[in-house]
């Protein structure tokens, strides 16, 4: 398809949340829109990352959409390659493919106060569209470390996210810089191929068992047939998931269980006290991303595998030079770095009423939005996955979903009341992140004695949302538009009224 020069509702990205988005306003018949993606296919994050081992760790039951159950699943926690071929079929029976331009990149998008649309520029043209709808999650753009050197390497280098598929690993000298979410999924594979394997840590994980089973032939059969048994086990382990909420934001020595399980996780694989020692967190369980595995500590005591805590100073052509002076040989760098969460790249893309981009906003006191949805400035744009509406411990489609529904009744308000455009009014905003933010500080990602990529750098959690999910759907359950300001749509000789 061609991208047309104007359009209702722009949708930037499709991964869960552009499908999602696409899905759902083509059931409220809002058809007048386009999907961007810059990738050459639908997918978003598990179109990204294909490295070996990529796999979630929120049971497929949940992680996939309410009205989209996929009773083909082969595990408990579904392999990248099965969450990518889920969500391209869903795209394809939606017919949300037939409205994505792919290889199509948002460069600029700068609210037209006169005309009460967005003006956007794209790698594919330039498009006019009455609300921005941006899709595009916090972990959409690796961020690379600025260690001294390591442009200088001579060797394949690349981050998690970017795998490249054409370096030979096998035999080889491989180091992996960083030991989050990805990397624990990624050593065990190196361990197994490489002839040597250095994992710098600068900050050691809490890492609990990843209870992961296949599904039986006879069960996947009652799954395909029996839809009430597919929602039995997405409620019991959405319900499940839900009960860690309070260890993370009320009480954290109610993580005692689970961090007892990390514990023996540990202790069960590790018998050097060495080795042990280093990977025994220094934080309370839950102050950063709780990782899951089975294997990770395995890998990390193999014979082959050396854990190196020492900072890295320098990288040369050859090597990665720690601060005791120490060169590490090595023939390819794997970067397991993370992404740009709290200052997301499409923040300096978007210009809204005040002729300042949306990082230029956030510069000083950190994203903030309503509702993680909107932002005062910024008329008629929605954020899915936008400030504090990332989960740590369930799944981001069911926040996904309940953003979506917002919008949506955003959307079918503006129709019914002739609206051309609204914004959260600035006092509404700024009390909402208030509150948000003094609930904040009795969390564990607060109160647990660590920094995490759900920090920005002056400290603030705006990431990540500090209630239940239950109590974020139901705030995302109506458009209160009593807290907006609102705008009665002008006629425009080349566009007709929204009506």
């Amino acid at each position: 398809m061609r991208l047309p020069g104007r359009v209702d509702h722009l949708i930037v990205g499709s991964g869960f949340a552009g499908i999602c988005a696409a899905i759902k306003l083509t059931e409220d018949g809002e058809t007048d829109f386009v999907v961007i993606e810059r990738g050459d296919d639908v997918g978003g994050t598990w179109r990204d990352n294909t490295y070996p081992g990529a796999c979630c760790d929120i049971p497929s039951q949940l992680y996939s959409f309410s009205f989209a159950r996929n009773p083909e699943w082969t595990s408990s926690y579904s392999p990248q390659p099965e969450i990518w071929d889920y969500l391209r079929r869903v795209a394809r029976e939606h017919a949300v493919t037939d409205k994505t331009l792919l290889r199509t990149e948002l460069e600029h998008a700068a609210w037209d106060e006169g005309d009460q649309v967005w003006r956007c520029r794209t790698t594919a043209g330039e498009v006019v569209a009455r609300t921005l709808i941006t899709g595009t999650g916090g972990l959409s753009e690796p961020r690379l470390p600025g260690i001294e050197g390591i442009d200088t390497f001579r060797g394949p280098l690349f981050h998690s996210a970017r795998w490249d598929h054409s370096a030979d690993l096998a035999g080889k000298r491989v180091a992996v810089i960083g030991t989050g979410a990805s990397a624990i999924q990624i050593v065990p594979e190196l361990q197994r191929i490489a002839d040597h394997l250095d994992v710098y840590q600068r900050t050691a994980p809490w890492v609990i068992p990843r209870n992961d089973r296949r599904y039986p032939k006879l069960e996947r059969l009652a799954l395909r047939h029996l839809p009430g048994l597919s929602r039995l086990y997405r409620t019991g382990i959405y319900w499940a998931h839900e009960g860690y909420v309070p260890a993370f934001t009320w009480q954290p020595r109610l993580g005692a269980p689970a961090m007892k399980a990390a514990t023996h996780n540990m202790r069960k694989a590790i018998q050097d006290p060495g080795l042990r020692a280093k990977v025994t967190p220094s934080f309370q369980l839950g102050c950063k991303r709780v990782l899951r595995s089975n294997t990770y500590y395995p890998a990390l005591a193999a014979d082959n595998v050396d854990l190196v805590t020492d900072p890295i100073a320098r990288v040369t052509a050859d090597a990665v030079v720690t601060g005791d002076g120490v060169a590490h040989a090595v023939d390819v760098i794997v970067l397991a770095t993370g992404f740009w969460t709290t200052e997301q790249p499409i923040a300096q893309r978007v210009v809204g009423r005040a002729g300042r981009t949306l990082a230029e906003e956030w510069s000083t006191g950190g994203m903030s939005a309503y509702k993680g949805t909107t932002v005062h400035g910024f008329p008629n744009l929605f954020m899915i996955g936008g400030p504090n509406t990332a989960q740590g411990h369930t799944s981001v489609v069911f926040v996904i979903e309940s953003q979506v529904a917002y919008i949506r009744d955003a959307i079918r308000t503006m129709r019914a009341r002739g609206y051309g455009a609204l914004e959260p009014r600035a006092d509404v905003q700024r009390r909402y992140n208030a509150r948000l933010q003094r609930r904040m500080r009795r969390t564990v990602w607060s109160r647990g004695g660590c920094m995490s990529w759900y920090q920005d750098a002056q400290g603030r959690i705006t990431t990540l949302w500090p209630r239940s999910t239950i109590t974020l759907r139901r705030i995302l359950a109506r458009f209160d538009v009593e807290e907006y300001d609102v705008e009665v749509a002008r006629p425009a000789p080349d566009r007709e009224a929204v009506a």
